[in-house]
């Protein structure tokens, strides 16, 4: 397929996805010549599941499929421009390329507003609106100590 078709096959399933409930959005992985390995919807509302985003939702079924966490080699083709949690999940999926279809500001003028999510990320964590604290850091730090002197570690 061509990257113009999987753009519209992401489309129509954004499309599906409201007539069924849903966001307005959704999302299919390709390998470079075009082949489809997942392809999914927005399911936060009918699974309950606030990560259960159209990308999120696609990069999982994928790494499923391919028995791998690692994507690379593969493309993404988003209905909409992603959310910082679903960027940040196709960047730890290493997708060779991403396309979308709309835009962040599109987004917002439909309710899907997630500029308060980068203003948090620029802030001290002591001054985000979610109160968060460090707390145990010594015991914490222990798992991280394992893991640094862990030889036969699987990285990602």
């Amino acid at each position: 397929m061509t990257k113009e078709e999987l753009m519209r096959k992401a489309i129509e399933l954004s499309k599906e996805s409201v007539a069924n409930g849903g966001g307005p959005f959704g999302a299919v992985i390709a390998t470079k010549e075009g082949e489809i390995v997942a392809a999914g919807t927005n399911r936060v509302t009918s699974s309950c599941d606030p990560t259960a985003h159209a990308e999120v939702s696609t990069i999982r079924e994928a790494a499923a499929k391919l028995g791998t966490f690692n994507l690379s080699g593969h493309v993404i083709y988003t209905s909409c421009e992603p959310c910082p949690m679903c960027l940040g999940a196709i960047y730890w999926a290493r997708l060779d390329r991403m396309y979308y279809g709309n835009n962040k500001t599109d987004a917002k003028n439909i309710g899907f507003d997630d500029s308060f999510i980068y203003d948090e990320l620029e802030l001290n964590p002591t001054e985000r609106q979610l109160p968060s604290e460090v707390l145990l850091h010594d015991e914490a730090i222990k798992a991280f100590e394992a893991w640094t002197a862990k030889e036969d570690k699987v990285e990602y």
